[in-house]
């Protein structure tokens, strides 16, 4: 497809993004052409949008970033299979080399030679986006392009949650950006007997509360890992899932989880930590560490979830955006007093 489109851009070094006008992308055999019907602004995003140590070490500008998305195939590359114009899709942001002793033992989600929509390659901020067919997941087109686009993220919530059984199991969630509070519908859904969540936002408690947590303490109450344990009759919970990134947090998240129980290690903290391993030995934990989504196992589960109506991630959702009015859904997420969930971007 020939013509310009507009698209959201780190055009250079330095704190922003620029609103640009550019060629429509271009498509390889095995690419499908995406109109892009709904984005959602992730926190990597947030990274990049404050360039960051990371962001300096991994982005290389001039880049279109963004990398949760759905949208209509346009364009289907000669080689693809499967896809077809008119297909409402949403992506894998994880883009696998196929031939990596990781992708060759059924762990294209962890590649070895992984790359990234919208960090290593152009990305889905934009009217158009060009997606390896590898990474398209086909969806109702009756699903909503705000549920569609973030399916990426809820992904990540599926995986850490379900990799083993949980029903009627107790869940400590630490943590209430998106994808906790997504791992609290998850863990409803599959019929956790007690969602125990600490958050540092008041403001995403009434939203925890919704998305089915039946215990919210904030990580400022020095007794909050005590209550819980209190709770369980002195036991602890089954499965604490650590997903706030914060070294405060950790030393609660280990104390929380039971003697044989298992630590899904999912936040990503800002630099090196210290902890006790004595501790998670001596209780005989289960350590599990998660990046990313199964392809495609996790997103046949989601797909089951989101079928039976048992997972509505809707309450999550806080903002919706033009991509023009980028600013103001950034500011949302960056500001100090949190007052947001999910934002989401739309061309």
């Amino acid at each position: 497809m020939e013509g310009k489109m507009k698209a959201l851009a780190k055009t250079k070094p330095g704190r922003g993004l620029e609103l640009i006008t550019t060629d429509i992308p271009k498509t390889g055999a095995e690419d499908l052409l995406i109109k892009v019907k709904a984005t959602s602004i992730c926190g990597t995003d947030v990274h990049i949008y404050n360039w960051d140590a990371w962001s300096q070490n991994r982005i290389k500008p001039p880049i279109i970033t963004g990398h949760e998305f759905a949208g209509e195939v346009v364009e289907v590359g000669k080689a693809v299979r499967g896809f077809q114009k008119g297909d409402f899709i949403s992506a894998e942001s994880h883009i696998p080399c196929g031939y990596c002793y990781q992708c060759r033992n059924d762990q294209p989600h962890i590649c070895g030679n992984l790359k990234i929509l919208g960090v290593d390659t152009q990305g889905c901020f934009a009217e158009y986006v060009a997606l390896p067919s590898v990474c398209a997941w086909k969806n109702a087109k009756s699903m909503k392009p705000e549920i569609a686009c973030i399916q990426e993220p809820l992904g990540n919530a599926v995986y850490t949650m379900l990799v083993e059984n949980i029903t009627g199991q107790t869940i400590a969630i630490i943590g209430d950006g998106p994808i906790g509070l997504f791992a609290i519908g998850v863990a409803k859904a599959a019929g956790a007997a007690r969602i125990f969540n600490i958050i540092r936002n008041k403001f995403r408690y009434d939203i925890a509360k919704e998305m089915g947590a039946t215990d919210i303490l904030m990580y400022d109450d020095q007794k909050a890992a005590d209550k819980i344990i209190e709770a369980t009759g002195g036991v602890g919970v089954d499965v604490v899932s650590e997903m706030s990134g914060s070294p405060q947090a950790l030393p609660n998240a280990i104390k929380v989880v039971r003697k044989g129980g298992r630590f899904n290690a999912f936040g990503i903290f800002p630099g090196p930590i210290q902890i006790d391993i004595n501790d998670l030995i001596f209780k005989g934990v289960r350590i599990i560490c998660f990046n990313g989504r199964l392809m495609y196992r996790t997103w046949y589960q989601m797909a089951g979830l989101l079928n039976s109506g048992k997972l509505d991630p809707s309450p999550v959702i806080t903002h919706k955006f033009k991509l023009e009015e980028f600013e103001k859904g950034f500011a949302a997420m960056t500001s100090m007093e949190i007052k947001s969930g999910k934002i989401i971007l739309t061309p």
